[in-house]
C-alpha cells in the first residue's frame, strides 16, 4: 500500500472528510455496510513515489520482471534478420571497411537521437503509439494508427520468412543435406540429372523448386504451397502463444530467442576461422574503398540501414518502454541497444565472410582443376607450347598461385586467339565480389557453404534455428507495436486481440505462400515500409520538438532521469535530424522514382532469374500499400480539425490495471501548454481546500470510475464522478 495511503472503514455517509486525522478517528471496524467500499487518500506531491513503490490497491500497468528482460526485448526487436543478410552485403557493396564510417556518423545523427526520443516518449506517457501522440497532440493521433497499419502490413510478410526458416530447420535432420546433390531423374532408357538444377546449383535448385515450386510470374498464382502453408501456420501459433499474456509472456522468452543467436554467430565465427579461406573472406570485407565512401548513395543506404535496422516508427520501441519504470535511464538503454545492434551488425559480417570466404576457395579450387585439365588437352593437342609453361609447374597438384601464373602467360603469348581457347580466370576475389543479400545469401549461398562443412546438418540446423529466432524477436516487438496501442486506446482483452491478429494475419498472408508468393513477399517489402514509415519519424519529431516544445520535453527528460541530457539532442532533434530525415525521404522518392518497378521471376527453363515488370493491377497494389499506410495521418488531423466527432473535451481514453481486470480511464488531452511532466489538466489540480484528495468507490457500483492522470497517466479508483467523454478514435 502506498506510503501516504491508507484504506479505512466507516459509517457510510457523504460528508466530506477533512483530514487523515478525522478519518482515522471515526473508523468503525463493526460496521459491515461499508466494508464493501473502499477509499483512498493521495497526496499529489508525492504520489510519484507511491507510484513506483507499488500499490495493494491498484496494480501498475504492466511492468518488465527486471532491467535485463527489458534490455533483451529491445536488443531482440532491434538485432532481426537484416543484421545477418543486408548489412553483410551493403558492407561489401560500399566500400568494405569505410562502410563503417557513414554508418557510424549517422548513427550517432539520427540512429541514437531518434530511438531515444521514442523510448523518453513511451517511458514517460505510458502508452503505445497512439495514446502516445493523442496524448501530445490529439490532431497528430494518426502517427500511431499508421505505425500500427505499417507493423502489420510488415509482419504478414517478415513471418513467412520465419515460415521459410522452420521448413529449412526441418530439413536439416538428415545426412546429406537435401540441398547437397542435385536430385537424379529417371525414365525408361536411362538417368540423368534434373536440367533445372544442372543449369543453376544444388541449394539454387533446392530454394526454388523444392521449398518454394515457384512460379515463372506474378500473374501465375499456382495454388498454394502446402509446405510453406503449414510452416506459415505454425509460425503464427509461435508468435501467438509467445504474446498471448503480452510481456508477461514474450518477455521469459526473450532470454532465449535473444540471446541464442549470438551464441549461434560466435560458434559460427569460430568454426569459420578454422577454415580454409575464411581469411581471404575477412580481409575482403575490411579492405576499406575510400573513393566508394564519398557517393552520396553510400551515404543514403547507410541512412536507411540505421533508420530500419533501430525499428524507427513502428512503434514496437514505444510500446517496450512504456512498461518501464519513469525514473529509468531511458539515455542508457538508447545507447546501449544502439551499440549493440551494430557490433551485431559487424559480428554478423565477420561471419558470413568467413564463411563465403571458405565457399569461395572451395569454388576457386574447382575452377583451378577444370582449367588445368583444359590446358593439358590444349597442350597435348598442339594448341599450345610446353615452353610457356614454367618448368616448376605440376599439373597433378597446382595451386592457385601456379595457375594465375599460367593463365597470364598463355593470356600474353596468345592474345589474339586467347578467347577461343575457353580458358577462365580463378580468382578468389572475383567471387567474394558477387554480391549476394536477402535471401540469396540465407537460403543459397550459406547453405551452398554448410554443404561442405564437417557435420553439416548440426550447422545448419543451428544456422536455421538461429533465422528463426531473430525473426521471433523482431515479431514480437512488431506485434506489440499493434498490440499495446490497441488495447490502450480501444479496452480490449489483450488475449482476444492477439488471437484475432494472429488469425487475420494468417488468412490474409496465405497470398505469400503461393507459387507466385517469393514475388509478393518482395513487393511488400520494397513498397509497404519505407516512405510511410520515414513520414512517420519526421511526423514524430515535428510533434515532440515543435508542437509539444523542445525545451519542455527537455525539462521533462531532466524530472524523468535525474540530469539534464546533453544538448547535444537539443541541437540533433531541432535542426540535424530533422534535415537528416528530410533528405532521406526526397531521396528515397527520387530513387523509387528512377528504379522501374519490378521483381525477378524465376524462369524455370532457363534456371536464371528475369527482370519483369510489374502488370497494372500490380502497381495498384504497390501505390494502395503506401497510401493505406500514411492515410490515417490526413484522416485523423481533419476529424479533429473540423470536431466531426464528438469530443467536446479532446480527452483519448487510456488504460488502467486492476488484478488482472482492464479499466476505463478518460485523460483530459487539452491544454497542450502544460508539461507532459509537470502538466495537470483543470481536473487535476488538488483541491484549495484540503491537504489531501480522498477518492472512494463503492464495490457494487455498477460502473468503474477513475481518477485522473496526474503526472504518471495511471488512473486510481475513486468516488462517482461525472462521466467524461471518450475519444472516439
Amino acid at each position: 500500500m502506498p506510503k501516504n495511503s491508507k484504506v479505512v472503514k466507516r459509517e457510510l455517509d457523504d460528508e466530506v472528510i477533512e483530514s487523515v486525522k478525522d478519518l482515522l478517528s471515526n473508523e468503525d471496524s463493526s460496521d459491515d455496510a461499508f466494508k464493501k467500499s473502499e477509499l483512498m487518500v493521495d497526496d499529489q506531491e508525492e504520489k510519484d513515489a507511491d507510484v513506483e513503490e507499488g500499490s495493494d490497491v491498484e496494480d501498475e500497468r504492466p511492468a518488465w520482471n527486471s532491467k535485463l528482460q527489458y534490455i533483451l526485448a529491445q536488443v531482440g526487436f532491434s538485432v532481426g534478420l537484416g543484421n545477418v543478410w543486408r548489412f553483410p552485403y551493403l558492407c561489401q557493396k560500399n566500400g568494405g571497411g569505410a562502410y563503417l564510417v557513414p554508418y557510424l556518423v549517422l548513427l550517432l545523427i539520427i540512429g541514437i537521437p531518434l530511438f531515444f526520443l521514442e523510448l523518453a516518449v513511451g517511458q514517460r506517457i505510458r502508452r503505445g503509439s497512439i495514446g502516445v501522440w493523442n496524448y501530445i497532440s490529439p490532431k497528430l493521433g494518426g502517427i500511431g494508427f499508421a505505425s500500427c497499419v505499417v507493423c502489420f502490413f510488415v509482419a504478414l510478410y517478415y513471418n513467412v520468412i520465419i515460415g521459410w526458416s522452420l521448413f529449412y530447420f526441418s530439413q536439416s535432420f538428415q545426412h546429406p543435406l537435401p540441398w547437397d546433390q542435385c536430385p537424379l531423374v529417371k525414365n525408361a532408357s536411362h538417368t540423368f540429372v534434373e536440367p533445372e538444377c544442372e543449369k543453376s546449383s544444388a541449394t539454387t535448385y533446392y530454394w526454388y523448386r523444392e521449398a518454394l515450386n515457384i512460379s515463372s510470374s506474378l500473374s501465375e498464382s499456382g495454388g498454394l504451397n502446402w509446405k510453406m502453408t503449414i510452416c506459415l501456420l505454425a509460425a503464427w501459433v509461435m508468435v501467438c502463444l509467445a504474446m498471448i499474456k503480452g510481456i508477461q509472456s514474450s518477455g521469459k522468452i526473450m532470454y532465449f530467442s535473444s540471446l541464442f543467436p549470438y551464441v549461434v554467430l560466435l560458434c559460427f565465427l569460430i568454426r569459420g576461422l578454422l577454415l580454409n579461406g575464411s581469411v581471404d573472406g575477412i580481409r575482403h570485407m575490411f579492405t576499406p574503398k575510400l573513393e566508394i565512401m564519398l557517393e552520396p548513395k553510400v551515404w543514403r543506404e547507410a541512412a536507411t540501414q540505421v533508420f530500419f535496422a533501430l525499428g524507427l516508427g513502428f512503434g514496437g520501441v514505444i510500446a517496450f518502454s512504456s512498461y518501464n519504470k519513469r525514473d529509468n535511464n531511458c539515455h542508457f538503454d538508447a545507447v546501449l541497444v544502439s551499440f549493440i545492434n551494430f557490433f551485431t551488425s559487424v559480428l554478423a559480417t565477420l561471419v558470413v565472410f568467413a564463411v563465403l570466404g571458405f565457399k569461395a576457395n572451395i569454388i576457386n579450387e574447382k575452377c583451378v582443376i577444370q582449367n588445368s585439365e583444359k590446358i593439358l588437352k590444349l597442350l597435348k593437342m598442339g594448341n599450345l607450347s610446353q615452353d610457356m609453361i614454367p618448368h616448376h609447374i605440376n599439373f597433378s597438384s597446382i595451386t592457385a598461385e601456379d595457375y594465375n601464373l599460367v593463365y597470364d602467360i598463355i593470356q600474353k603469348v596468345k592474345e589474339e586467339e586467347f578467347d577461343s581457347l575457353g580458358l577462365k580466370s580463378c580468382q578468389i576475389e572475383d567471387e567474394l565480389n558477387k554480391a549476394v543479400q536477402g535471401t540469396g545469401l540465407a537460403f543459397i549461398a550459406f547453405t551452398e557453404a554448410m554443404t561442405h562443412f564437417p557435420a553439416s546438418p548440426f550447422w545448419s540446423v543451428m544456422f536455421f534455428l538461429m533465422l528463426v529466432n531473430l525473426g521471433l524477436g523482431s515479431m514480437f516487438g512488431t506485434i506489440e507495436g499493434i498490440i499495446t496501442p490497441i488495447v490502450d486506446t480501444f479496452k480490449v482483452r489483450k488475449e482476444i486481440l492477439t488471437v484475432i491478429c494472429c488469425s487475420v494475419a494468417f488468412f490474409i498472408g496465405l497470398i505469400f505462400v503461393q507459387r507466385s508468393g517469393n514475388y509478393f513477399v518482395t513487393m511488400f517489402d520494397d513498397y509497404s515500409a519505407t516512405l510511410p514509415l520515414l513520414i512517420v519519424v519526421i511526423l514524430e519529431n515535428v510533434a515532440v520538438i515543435r508542437i509539444y516544445g523542445i525545451d519542455k520535453f527537455m525539462e521533462d527528460l531532466k524530472d524523468m532521469l535525474g540530469f539534464s541530457p546533453s544538448q547535444y539532442y537539443y541541437y540533433m532533434w531541432k535542426y540535424v535530424s530533422p534535415f537528416v530525415l528530410t533528405c532521406l525521404l526526397v531521396a528515397s522518392i527520387v530513387q523509387m522514382g528512377l528504379s522501374p518497378p519490378g521483381y525477378n521471376a524465376w524462369i524455370e527453363d532457363m534456371a536464371t532469374e528475369e527482370f519483369h515488370s510489374y502488370p497494372p493491377w500490380a502497381m495498384i497494389i504497390c501505390i494502395s500499400l503506401m497510401v493505406l499506410a500514411i492515410l490515417p495521418v490526413p484522416i485523423v488531423f481533419m476529424v479533429r480539425r473540423c470536431n466531426l466527432i464528438d469530443d467536446s473535451s479532446g480527452s483519448l481514453a487510456s488504460v488502467s490495471y486492476k488484478r488482472g481486470r482492464i479499466i476505463k480511464e478518460p485523460v483530459n488531452l487539452e491544454g497542450d501548454n502544460t508539461s507532459l511532466i509537470h502538466g495537470k489538466s483543470p481536473s487535476e489540480v488538488p483541491s484549495p481546500n484540503f491537504g489531501k484528495n480522498i477518492y472512494r468507490k463503492q464495490t457494487g457500483s455498477p460502473t468503474l470510475d477513475t481518477a485522473p492522470n496526474g503526472r504518471y497517466g495511471i488512473g486510481y479508483l475513486m468516488a462517482d464522478m461525472p462521466d467524461m467523454p471518450e475519444s472516439d478514435l
